[in-house]
């Protein structure tokens, strides 16, 4: 594994970390408070609700993933080094993308799927820092993939 891959590892702990702290958030959404003894409920409210908590949680584990998943295609792949350093940034990028996308969505009655307002809410400051980086990397991610298609397949067609 090289330094390239080991940082994409590091990376994609930390934005699995974003992920299990959700978690952490959306138990609390669930049950009003911190449960500090067995029977013991430290109560307060969260805010956003659980189901956007749900999302936040399970969105920023499967970015962790999708971040460890292309450390090991980097490896898996055999790819040149210019390729490897582009997919890096690109896939990188995503997870963070994505994590600021779940966050800034939990936090946003428009679920930062739109600048301004939309028909689940209105947008606020949350919304707009949630989804401008994820749609960028939206279209980053969709020509990583193509890369790693069209790398993928040329790899197949040369050993047969």
């Amino acid at each position: 594994m090289d330094q390239r891959q080991r940082r994409m590892v590091g990376h994609g702990a930390i934005v699995t970390i974003f992920g299990l702290l959700a978690g952490f958030g959306l138990v609390m959404s669930l049950i009003g408070g911190f449960e500090i003894l067995p029977g013991v409920l430290l109560e307060f409210e969260v805010p956003g609700d659980p189901r956007a908590w749900a999302r936040t949680h399970a969105g920023g584990l499967m970015n962790g993933l999708l971040v460890f998943a292309g450390a090991l295609l980097l490896w898996a792949l055999e790819l040149p080094d210019r390729t490897a350093k582009h997919l890096y940034w690109m896939l990188v990028g995503t997870g963070y993308a994505n994590t600021i996308f779940y966050w800034g969505g939990m936090f946003a009655p428009s679920r930062a799927l739109t600048f301004g307002d939309n028909r689940l809410g209105e947008s606020n400051i949350a919304g707009v820092i949630g989804l401008a980086p994820a749609l960028i990397f939206a279209f980053i991610t969709t020509i990583a993939m193509i890369m790693i298609a069209m790398h993928a397949f040329r790899r197949v067609s040369a050993v047969d």
